[in-house]
């Protein structure tokens, strides 16, 4: 049985997230107040689309999710995000509520309240920094004997093929590996199992001839 998943917020963040997850094969389900917007969401094949404020209950309930899989808040308004999230999690019984936050202070509360996963875009931008300025200490190319060892970095888009695969499933060119994944503030040192996300900054370790094959495998 398809998961369901529920989305309020901004359109861009909706369009994106929604793409995503519907070829991944989610039934998903937004609400927007904006209802231009609306209209252009509802070209999405498969995606059901409400005009409405996603604090009314009225609205929740017209959008028939009673019992979805997991709901996501991502408006610029904390105070919002957790009203939709104790809504869909109280009174619709949603499984799991994720929701964005602008200000990091509002992190422990939103998890006290009972909000399953919180995002803050201030530490979320911190971290992409420290990640990049981690890479950028990391020469191109480094020698190594007689041979040359080509560095390089790769951020995995949505509609990578790669994405939602295991390392062991991929198949990489011959002396290649993924030295390093960077995911939001977390450094995660990769194994068979390792599960490639949208997002993820990949460190790719390889010989300087199958450098271009291994941007061309995970850009793709």
């Amino acid at each position: 049985m398809k998961k369901s998943v529920l989305i309020s917020g901004k359109y861009e963040m909706i369009k994106q997230m929604s793409v995503s997850l519907l070829n991944k094969k989610y039934r998903v389900t937004a609400i927007c107040q904006d209802y231009d917007k609306c209209q252009e969401l509802s070209e999405l094949k498969g995606l059901d689309v409400y005009f409405g404020d996603a604090t009314k209950p009225y609205v929740l309930q017209e959008a028939g999710i009673y019992g979805f899989d997991i709901a996501i808040a991502v408006t610029e308004n904390d105070d919002a995000n957790l009203v939709f999230c104790e809504l869909c999690k109280k009174k619709f019984h949603i499984y799991k509520t994720i929701c964005t936050i602008n200000n990091s202070e509002n992190t422990a509360f939103f998890r006290q309240m009972g909000v399953d996963g919180v995002v803050c875009a201030t530490n979320a931008i911190s971290g992409l920094i420290e990640q990049q300025a981690f890479v950028d200490e990391i020469t191109t190319v480094i020698p190594v004997g007689d041979r040359k060892l080509s560095v390089s970095e790769v951020t995995i888009s949505g509609q990578s093929n790669v994405c939602g695969k295991t390392l062991a499933e991929i198949q990489m060119p011959k002396d290649t590996i993924v030295g390093c994944v960077l995911r939001q503030e977390n450094t995660i040192i990769p194994k068979g199992n390792t599960m490639i996300l949208p997002g993820d900054l990949l460190v790719l370790l390889s010989g300087s001839k199958q450098a271009e094959d291994m941007q061309l495998l995970f850009r793709r």
